[in-house]
């Protein structure tokens, strides 16, 4: 059904900013503390308070957009966004509008295949977080913790230019990388430091674009892909029956995997936005901005390029690797002392296959870069094979011993005397004397067959290459 159909996606992150205290209050942004405890007269919107901006802030979101090659607005202004919602103390949230911090920029999708696409940022505004409304305490009343009331967002919001639900969880991933990688937002989505909403709409293809629907607040890149996907057949199935889009906005419910309608969407007019007469329009100089850019990080994709052009990883295996920025730095951590290739195949399929396993990320790794370079340095000097170094690593996890102490204690060195592979080969072919001469009438695909069972007969230490060397010999006859 939905083959005939185009999907638009647009999507607004809304990204905690790593501050110690909010946007415009002194109040700590700590997580976790008692409920009401991280609130100051300004947060709870009392008589008479004045906002200050939080400066820190102010260098975050320049960052964030240097980072994403975006325009820095010079000269931006804040405003209030009026609405009501019972967690929100002034009765207005002081947001911008029609100027912001940081113009139009542009992120850069990893796609399947080592294909790229470009989806163009429209802007980066701050505004200030609400607060939260607590139902589960009592059937009667709702509770209101104001903790998270005032602390500093980003909005980064992008142009209609996804297409797909792979395409909108790339994009995710790509931000939250680079956001992580500048320190702007530690883009934890369980915490709720980093938010998504998607508006999704459907047309022909090439057709004009249709109603938008917003789906609010989605918290894991896993639901945001299955909202988006639910959304898109829900709206297509009403249209192919002859209905019509309702411009609303709707939750969408992960125990059910659907969305469901929560309000009808507001356009900018219904809110009222008016300049904030408390704070002086944000001026800023480029030499502030410059010196901003000075203290970015090697980014995601200037990492990518390095690590395909001088160590000549696959664009997948790069991908992976600059994901994270501590999978960077264990990566690199190897790549200095060992093969770069090797290094990469180890940590991303042995490695990262194990930790996924446990359920542990890198950080919580029993195997540090130390030790796992004690193995790649065993395996680079011969002393054991590719398959005896997996049982190796499998011992590694279980008992958090090194390489060398464990390949020691098993006998698990490998064996490089020709003599002695010899003798293990000249035993494999008396057993197999029908597969012998099938090979010398012209099998050559008995190869394989002949090396497997050579490794196995000498409990996998049999050098590989010694033995393909010695086979070729013997069965030449």
């Amino acid at each position: 059904m939905l083959k005939d159909w185009e999907i638009v996606i647009g999507l607004e992150v809304h990204a905690q900013v790593t501050t110690e205290s909010k946007l415009f209050s002194g109040a700590a942004t700590s997580f976790g503390e008692e409920p009401n405890s991280n609130v100051s007269f300004v947060d709870a919107g009392m008589p008479g308070m004045l906002p200050v901006i939080n400066e820190r802030a102010i260098e975050q979101a320049v960052r964030t957009g240097l980072a994403i090659n975006a325009q820095i607005n010079l000269k931006s202004v804040f405003d209030r966004k009026n609405y009501f919602y019972p967690d929100l103390p002034q009765g207005y949230q002081i947001s911008q509008f029609l100027d912001p911090v940081v113009g139009k920029g542009e992120i850069i999708l990893d796609l399947p295949e080592g294909k790229t696409k470009k989806v163009n940022v429209t802007r980066i505004h701050l505004e200030q977080d609400a607060g939260k409304s607590l139902h589960e305490y009592n059937p009667k009343y709702s509770y209101i913790d104001l903790n998270r009331a005032g602390t500093p967002l980003m909005e980064i919001v992008s142009e209609p230019e996804m297409s797909s639900a792979d395409e909108a969880a790339a994009y995710i991933k790509k931000l939250r990388a680079i956001l992580r990688y500048i320190g702007s937002c530690d883009g934890d989505m369980e915490k709720g430091n980093l938010r998504v909403d998607a508006n999704v709409s459907v047309r022909k293809p090439g057709g004009k674009l249709g109603t938008r629907c917003e789906i609010k607040n989605v918290n894991s890149i896993r639901f945001l892909h299955k909202a988006i996907e639910f959304e898109a057949m829900r709206q297509v199935e009403i249209l192919e029956s002859g209905g019509t889009i309702d411009q609303e906005t709707r939750l969408f419910d992960s125990s059910k995997g659907e969305t469901r309608t929560m309000r009808s969407k507001e356009d900018a007019m219904d809110y009222r936005y008016f300049p904030d007469p408390d704070l002086l329009p944000l001026e800023l100089t480029p030499d502030f901005v410059e010196a901003m850019k000075q203290t970015l990080p090697e980014l995601p994709d200037q990492k990518k390029q390095r690590y395909t052009e001088k160590f000549g990883l696959s664009a997948y295996d790069a991908e992976v690797i600059v994901a994270e920025q501590e999978y960077a730095e264990y990566y690199e951590k190897l790549a200095e002392k060992h093969d770069p290739k090797l290094s990469a195949n180890w940590m991303t399929g042995e490695l990262f296959g194990r930790l996924n396993k446990l359920g542990v990320g890198i950080s919580a790794s029993p195997i540090g870069t130390e030790q796992l370079s004690g193995l790649l340095a065993l395996i680079e000097n011969k002393t054991i094979s590719g398959n005896i170094a997996k049982t190796v690593l499998d011992l590694m996890f279980e008992t958090g011993k090194d390489a060398a102490a464990i390949v020691e204690e098993k006998g698990l060195k490998q064996v490089t005397d020709t003599g002695a592979i010899e003798k293990v080969i000249d035993e494999v072919m008396a057993a197999n004397p029908d597969k012998v001469a099938e090979y010398r009438s012209g099998k050559d695909k008995l190869f394989g067959f002949f090396v497997g069972q050579v490794i196995k007969a000498s409990g996998g230490k049999a050098n590989p290459a010694a033995v393909n060397e010695l086979l070729k010999k013997k069965l030449a006859g």
